[in-house]
C-alpha cells in the first residue's frame, strides 16, 4: 500500500478521535443529599461557564464532556465540584452526592409577627403584590383606569407623564433603587476586608465594583435566590475583570 495513502489514513482517523473527543453531549444526572430541596441547585460546567438549574427531585441536564469540572453549588447544600471521566458518560443517569448544609442556632427568640395575614393564614390564595417607594411612584405615573359609562371617567396623568419623561425617569429610579438594594445586600454579607485582601480589590474601588457586579445579570440572578455560593463565585470572575479594566485606565 502506498505509504502516503497509510499516512493520510492515520491522520485521519486520530483528527476524527480527537474531534469526537471534542464533542460535548448531553450529561443527564441526579442529585443525592438529605437536604429537603434539591430544587434550584445551580450545576456549573466550570470550562464552558454554561450553567444548568436542577428540577423537583434534583434532576438536571448539561451538556459536558470528558474532563470537564462541574461545580454544584446551592445555599442548602456544602459546594462540590467534580471532575467528569468517561465512564460517568456510560451511565443512563448520573449520581452526584452531596452534603447538607446544616444552619445551628446559636439562639432560640420569641418574636412577634409582623406579617401574620390572610395569605399567611391560607384565608386568600393570592399573594397581594407588594411594591417599593419608586415602584409604587412609577405605578401611579403608569396607570390609569377609564371606565366607560354615564359616569366616564378617564385620568389624563399616565399620558402626560409619557409625553414629558417623567415616566422614563421614574422608571431609571426603579432600576436604580433595585441596584442599590442588591449593593445593601453585599454590603450586609461581606466586609471592605474581604474584597480587600480576598478579592485584591484596591481600597479606593471598593465601592467602584460593587457598582461593577450589579450590572451582571448572573450575578444579580444569583443574589435574588440568596445563592451565596453563586454569588461569591462570580464576584472573583467580575473580580479579575475589573481590575484589568481599572489596570487599563491607568496606563
Amino acid at each position: 500500500m502506498n505509504k502516503h495513502l497509510v499516512a493520510f489514513m492515520i491522520l485521519f482517523f486520530v483528527s476524527n478521535s480527537w474531534a469526537q473527543d471534542d464533542t460535548r453531549k448531553t450529561l443527564r444526572g441526579k442529585i443525592v443529599s438529605d437536604a429537603s430541596e434539591l430544587e434550584g441547585i445551580y450545576i456549573l460546567n466550570m470550562n464552558t461557564e454554561k450553567v444548568a438549574l436542577t428540577e423537583n427531585g434534583g434532576y438536571f441536564s448539561i451538556m459536558a464532556k470528558e474532563g470537564d469540572s462541574l461545580m454544584v453549588s446551592s445555599i442548602q447544600i456544602k459546594g462540590k465540584i467534580i471532575k467528569l471521566a468517561k465512564g460517568d458518560f456510560e451511565k443512563e443517569l448520573f449520581f452526584i452526592k452531596v452534603e447538607a448544609m446544616v444552619h445551628a442556632l446559636d439562639e432560640v427568640k420569641i418574636v412577634r409577627y409582623e406579617n401574620l395575614n390572610a395569605f399567611a393564614l391560607g384565608i386568600v390564595q393570592k399573594k397581594p403584590k407588594t411594591y417599593t417607594p419608586a415602584e409604587r411612584k412609577l405605578r401611579t405615573a403608569t396607570g390609569y383606569d377609564a371606565q366607560l359609562g354615564l359616569n366616564t371617567t378617564i385620568t389624563l396623568d399616565p399620558i402626560l407623564n409619557m409625553l414629558s419623561g417623567r415616566s422614563a425617569m421614574l422608571r431609571k429610579e426603579v432600576e436604580a433603587e433595585r441596584k442599590e438594594t442588591v449593593m445593601a445586600y453585599i454590603s450586609n454579607m461581606f466586609e471592605d476586608k474581604f474584597f480587600i485582601e480576598k478579592l485584591k480589590i484596591p481600597a479606593e474601588y471598593v465601592k467602584g465594583f460593587l457598582y461593577y457586579i450589579v450590572e451582571n445579570e448572573r450575578f444579580v440572578a444569583a443574589v435574588k435566590v440568596k445563592n451565596n455560593t453563586m454569588a461569591t463565585f462570580l464576584m472573583g470572575e467580575l473580580a479579575v475583570k475589573f481590575k484589568d479594566t481599572i489596570a487599563c485606565e491607568g496606563q
